[in-house]
């Protein structure tokens, strides 16, 4: 089976869309390609995101945010958008879903750990329908 590709789509592509993605590398590992972009793209990644991330174990400091293009979502196989409306190009045959989430810009770190841990239990979810861990003989 060849190893799934998600695109997580956000506005800025610095709080929720880098917090999937940062928590889909760490609990799938290698067994999932992730992507991230945003619709309208910030300078740089949410402090506050940063540091809610940091706190799981998981380092999102050094990202970039990126900006959607049409080339991503087409090497995509799963499409998740997150209040980024109809900017996101469709393509039949893909999988798409929308998050609702709070977008953590301006909120404060209570705020922010909410968001986060919404978004954790919705990855460990996508992770046991896309790629579940191989079973031990």
């Amino acid at each position: 089976m060849t190893k799934p590709t998600v695109l997580f789509v956000c506005v800025h592509n610095a709080g929720r869309s880098q917090m999937a993605a940062g928590y889909l590398e760490a609990l799938a590992g290698d067994r999932v390609e992730v992507l991230s972009a945003g619709s309208e793209p910030k300078d740089q990644i949410n402090p506050v995101a940063v540091e809610v991330m940091a706190e799981e174990g998981i380092d999102i400091a050094g990202r970039t945010p990126k900006v959607l293009t049409v080339d991503a979502v087409r090497e995509s196989d799963v499409v998740i958008t997150m209040g980024c409306g109809d900017a996101c190009p469709i393509f039949p045959g893909k999988r798409y879903e929308d998050w609702q989430l709070d977008d953590p810009a301006g909120q404060g770190t209570e705020a922010v750990r909410a968001i986060r841990d919404d978004i954790r239990s919705r990855i460990e979810a996508l992770i046991a329908e896309i790629a579940p861990a191989p079973q031990a003989a």
